[in-house]
């Protein structure tokens, strides 16, 4: 348990030092996905002088089983995270998969031109500890449709 409050700890203070930030819709659908909130707060507008506009962070461990996927998505506001286990395929916009080990850092920026998945193509889970930070009032992802390149 140490070793996860840590690691989210970490990737907070990751989040923070980046300052880059997430958000649901209607799209492909996610399988084998669960996850765990570690921590969910609002920064109010105007509380810190570098978040002006507030801010939702929102920290997750999140487990993906063989075989699963989030489905196609994308964010509003910047996600940091760190793979705690097994092997993530990542693919974007051009469908071209970016490979995350475990102990590799993931840092997803926001928008809808950066629409992505990810899959657990292995035999174990994967296991992701991550930290959305949001624009106040918006989902942690936005569901998107699969881009052209994507084999149905």
């Amino acid at each position: 348990m140490i070793k996860h409050i840590r690691s989210v700890t970490a990737v907070v203070a990751l989040s923070c030092a980046a300052l880059t930030v997430p958000a649901v819709a209607h799209g492909t659908p996610s399988e084998g996905i669960s996850a765990v909130t570690y921590a969910d707060v609002e920064i109010p507008a105007d509380l810190l002088p570098f978040i002006p506009e507030g801010i939702h962070a929102v920290a997750k461990q999140i487990t993906i089983a063989p075989g699963g996927t989030t489905g196609w998505h994308y964010h509003d506001g910047p996600v940091v995270g760190i793979v705690q286990a097994g092997t993530l395929s990542h693919p974007g916009p051009d469908c071209k998969p970016v490979i995350f080990n475990t102990g590799a850092l993931i840092n997803e920026p926001a928008g809808d031109n950066n629409v992505h998945q990810g899959q657990n193509l292995g035999k174990v889970p994967v296991i992701l500890d991550v930290v959305y930070l949001e624009p106040l009032g918006k989902p942690l992802f936005e569901d998107a449709p699969a881009p052209h390149c994507a084999a149905k």
